[in-house]
């Protein structure tokens, strides 16, 4: 079996890297970035810092701010619109996924013609100007994927769009700068890494190199994400929940992920629900129903994540990894879609669009069981009061 990894061609990890911007910029070749965050950042001063590094060592640099959550295609086109007014040679990303995939859509479609929904899966996106990637949030992993979520704001699609022109050609991954997560974020970011890990491991297109890094980032994330939620100045618990979160991106990158994901996807452009807590709301009864597609390989994560013991047989271990990934989903608030806010009647007359929505992005056919419309209708109906 052969396996295709993509990574990012610098990985900087640890306290303090995201001040090493401007080495990373003449290591790379690059005179004039422009920077690409959201209002928050800017309010707690990050920016400014970024850009006062960027004038110390006599960089040309300009900003664009216009970030929304679940980026849209009108954030784009404005930041290609920015994009376009200077002689930039690379992005640089500094916040959160959105951020992120914002900088990603805009490095890719700076030199092409064709509106950004021309390019979603199944079609790539293999070129465009260099991205480097700060984060922010320990979760999204973005910083080491080829992948972004990009909304089209005319049929409310979420996207997803796949190729080498949206890999960072560096990311720097400081956990300090997540020291200020507030819990809410913590904990939905923290469990859309968890999807990425688990999702990567049991995904079709697995791989000993990835899977390595996926039960790593599991046993990291079952161990620290309470921890990182009640004691959010605890370091050791926000380091590891950023290497998780790398380590997750990394791993669902070269492994895909699966029907969390696809079904997620719908349910945050259609209800406006945050990206980690949709999946959080389908992680559970999804994973149960997707076991008997890989019961060895989720019987080793529940291992692993410490849900199980070794002694016990694979249908007890993934009896106890349902059961535990309930209660971590209890444990930080994760509301189901009629808690949040959905009405029976609006969530009803979402799925068949949401359904059709989820098969179309190719990850349903990547689970080890692989779903068609009627069932995956039939879990969209599960998932919504549960």
């Amino acid at each position: 079996m052969s396996a295709n990894i993509n990574l990012p061609r610098i990985l900087r990890i640890g306290a303090g890297v995201s001040r090493l911007l401007p080495e990373v910029l003449d290591e790379l070749g690059l005179k004039d970035p422009l920077l690409i965050s959201d209002d928050f950042i800017v309010s707690l001063g990050w920016l400014d810092n970024l850009e006062a590094q960027l004038n110390e060592k006599g960089f040309t640099h300009n900003r664009f701010t216009g970030v929304v959550p679940d980026p849209t295609t009108d954030a784009i086109a404005a930041g290609l619109t920015v994009l376009k007014q200077g002689q930039h040679d690379c992005v640089v990303a500094l916040g959160g996924g959105s951020s992120i995939d914002t900088a990603k859509a805009i490095a890719a479609m700076a030199n092409r013609d064709q509106a950004i929904r021309c390019y979603k899966v199944p079609q790539t996106l293999d070129d465009g100007l260099p991205i480097i990637a700060i984060p922010t949030t320990a979760g999204t992993g973005s910083e080491a994927t080829r992948a972004a979520v990009i909304t089209d704001t005319e049929t409310q699609e979420k996207m997803l769009c796949m190729g080498l022109g949206l890999m960072p050609v560096a990311a720097l991954v400081d956990f300090e700068l997540t020291m200020t997560m507030p819990l809410r974020l913590t904990a939905d970011t923290g469990i859309d890494s968890l999807c990425h890990a688990l999702e990567a491991y049991v995904s079709r297109h697995a791989n000993p190199f990835t899977d390595t890094i996926a039960l790593a980032s599991m046993a990291a994330i079952a161990k620290h994400l309470r921890t990182a939620c009640q004691e959010p100045d605890n370091r050791e618990a926000r380091e590891a929940m950023m290497l998780a979160a790398t380590q997750g991106g990394i791993a669902f990158s070269n492994a895909s992920v699966t029907l969390i994901h696809g079904m997620s996807r719908p349910i945050g452009a259609l209800f406006h629900v945050p990206h980690g807590m949709s999946n959080a709301m389908l992680l559970p009864d999804i994973t149960a129903w997707s076991i008997s597609g890989a019961p060895a390989r989720y019987a080793c994560c529940a291992r692993t994540m410490q849900f199980a013991n070794s002694s016990d047989s694979d249908e007890v271990a993934n009896q106890k990894l349902i059961i535990a990934l309930r209660q971590l989903c209890s444990d930080l608030q994760v509301p189901t879609p009629a808690s949040f806010g959905i009405s029976k009647a609006q969530w009803q007359q979402a799925i068949p669009t949401m359904a059709q929505q989820a098969l179309g992005s190719g990850s349903p056919a990547n689970n080890p069981l692989i779903p068609n419309a009627e069932q995956i209708t039939a879990l969209y109906d599960t998932v919504w009061g549960n």
